[in-house]
Order: structure tokens, then C-alpha cells, then sequence
């Protein structure tokens, strides 16, 4: 069944894929009462392959970075469909906690990550407004540049 903000993301163009399976020893989703959480999601688009791979700040710029969030976006909304059914089920988008593959010096992580935020906001509106926390890392799984990770108030 297709929701209203699944039918919101298909008029920006936005299709969510099968998510990809946990590489390690843990679930792609945990819910606690009216909170899921969902594990940090790679850059992966739906073919499969990272949007963006390596450091931002040494070969990445910041608007392939930001794709990547995005892409990290719809695999967390992809996550958070397989494990209520539909998206109409949030209540609000709580934080979400991102992680960028940053050169030492880089210091746009937070423009790199609005990539992430904006699909929210354009998905579900004011519920979509959240906290965030942006972290500059020395690297990630699969040389991914970024990988975001979410919280959500759900029904």
C-alpha cells in the first residue's frame, strides 16, 4: 500500500528501493514503544553502488556529498518503510546523526548533510524538522562518504 508521503516523494522523483541487509551483527531497525531506530545507512543507491565514495574535502565536493546524504535519506525511509508498513505510520522525524568522510581540514559536514534533512522535510513537511548532529570521520564501511542514521516517533 502506498501512502500519502510515499506518493509526496514519487512526485519529487523518489521511488524507495528494497533496503540493503545489516553487513555485521545487527538489525536494520530496532522499535522501542512509539520510537524506531534506525541503523546508519550507507550511501547506496538503488542499483546497488555508493552515490559518493571517498573523503569530502580530497576528491569529494560538498554537492556530491550532499547526494549522498540524500541517497543515506531514502535508504532510512526505505528502513523505516520495511519495518511499519507504510510512512504515514511517523509521527515526526526526531534526529537524525550523520557521518561524513572528511578530509582533515573539511569543515562543510553540515552542508553535506542538509542533503539528508531537505529529503525529510520535503517527505513529511514540519514533521519533518528535526535534531541532527553532523561528525566529521577518518572513514567509513565500503569507503562510503557519508552514512546518516535516524530516529523516529512513530504510531
Amino acid at each position: 500500500m502506498t501512502g500519502t508521503v510515499e506518493q509526496k516523494l514519487a512526485s519529487q522523483g523518489i521511488t524507495l528501493h528494497e533496503p540493503p541487509n545489516p553487513v555485521a551483527n545487527y538489525v536494520p531497525f530496532v522499535r522501542s514503544g512509539n520510537l524506531l531506530f534506525v541503523s546508519g545507512q550507507i550511501c547506496l543507491g538503488a542499483d546497488g553502488k555508493l552515490i559518493a565514495k571517498g573523503k569530502l574535502g580530497a576528491g569529494v565536493t560538498v554537492e556530491q556529498g550532499n547526494a549522498a546524504a540524500r541517497g543515506c535519506a531514502i535508504n532510512l525511509l526505505a528502513q523505516v518503510k520495511a519495518a511499519l508498513g507504510h510512512l504515514d505510520k511517523v509521527a515526526r522525524v526526531v534526529r537524525l546523526g550523520g557521518f561524513v568522510n572528511s578530509a582533515p581540514d573539511f569543515l562543510d559536514g553540515p552542508k553535506v548533510l542538509n542533503g539528508a534533512s531537505d529529503l525529510m522535510v520535503a517527505a513529511f513537511g514540519d514533521k519533518g524538522r528535526h535534531a541532527r548532529t553532523t561528525v566529521g570521520v577518518a572513514s567509513l564501511p565500503a569507503d562510503a562518504s557519508v552514512e546518516v542514521e535516524g530516529v523516529f516517533e512513530v504510531s
